[in-house]
């Protein structure tokens, strides 16, 4: 429960901690996604920008990292509580509670509704982030304002509706990423931390601990996921919009099942050192906001 003397709520502490993690993991890996970023371009990576101007389009990525991941941790925290009541065990308290015996299928199957339910919420921010971000990195545009710029001049050839629809160009495929990701992430994240739990007696985890098992949960996730990633940032890269499933099948005509590898490198390195920054300056900033030791 958060400490009394801290004055704060735990949903208060979850949005807190939720956009300090979300703004430090963006700002401090940002290079990393960029080049993973060209790496998928069908554009190819040197014309799209090769090493060149890595921080193209942070803009954005500044703009929506503190919501995202804030609407994220509070819907995943709220629902994973609620979830917690219905079985018959927990508080919201940012950590996971220990079941008995013959109920341990239970928590993995919680956290896997509640992280994919808070990935639907945060993709309500990150879709449009992610669109004109990725559109600055891929050089399409020299500045994030300016991919921004663009899409909303479109509004007198293709209507409100159209730009609306511009911005969140992707939305399918990106839940279809994200939902699937963190269904392997986050189990694997709290199963990791209870197990640490149960062999120290500690009632919580401690950030290097979070930040040890967020790494190792990410870039299992990350490998998983990653031909999905591609047919997301193709899609919010072409030109026109495309169905999924039409641009599966280009990609595979034209550059065969390898190209839905590509920048895996990047993407687990990225991801597995993001997941360490991202849950472990979660999991620090809750304990300090909530007064758990």
């Amino acid at each position: 429960m958060a400490s009394p003397s801290s004055g704060l709520t735990p949903f208060t502490a979850a949005l807190l901690a939720g956009a300090l993690a979300g703004t430090t993991v963006d700002l401090s890996l940002y290079p990393i996604d960029t080049v993973k970023t060209r790496l998928q371009s069908s554009a190819g990576f040197y014309p799209s920008g090769g090493f060149r101007g890595v921080y193209a389009g942070v803009g954005s990525a500044i703009v929506g990292s503190a919501p995202g991941a804030a609407l994220f941790f509070v819907t995943y925290e709220e629902v994973k509580s609620r979830l917690r009541l219905l079985s018959g065990n927990g508080n919201f308290n940012g950590s996971t509670s220990e079941r008995g015996r013959g109920k341990g299928w239970i928590e993995p199957v919680e956290h896997m509704v509640a992280a994919s339910i808070g990935e639907v919420a945060a993709c309500a921010v990150r879709v449009p982030t992610e669109v004109v971000k990725q559109r600055a990195q891929a050089a399409q545009y020299p500045s994030s304002m300016a991919a921004l710029r663009f899409i909303l001049a479109q509004r007198g050839d293709i209507g409100a509706l159209g730009v609306w629809r511009e911005m969140y160009r992707g939305w399918g495929i990106t839940i279809m990423r994200e939902v699937p990701f963190t269904a392997i992430q986050f189990p694997l994240w709290e199963g990791m931390k209870a197990w640490r739990r149960r062999t120290n007696g500690r009632s919580q985890s401690s950030a290097i601990e979070s930040g040890i098992f967020g790494s190792i949960a990410g870039a299992v996730a990350a490998g998983l996921t990653t031909p999905l990633d591609v047919l997301k940032t193709r899609m919010m890269l072409a030109k026109e919009r495309q169905p999924a499933m039409s641009l599966f099948v280009q990609i595979w005509r034209e550059s065969g099942p390898r190209a839905f590898i590509a920048g895996l490198g990047p993407r687990v390195m990225w991801i597995s050192a993001g997941g360490a920054i991202f849950l472990g300056t979660y999991q620090w900033a809750f304990n300090a906001i909530t007064g758990i030791t």
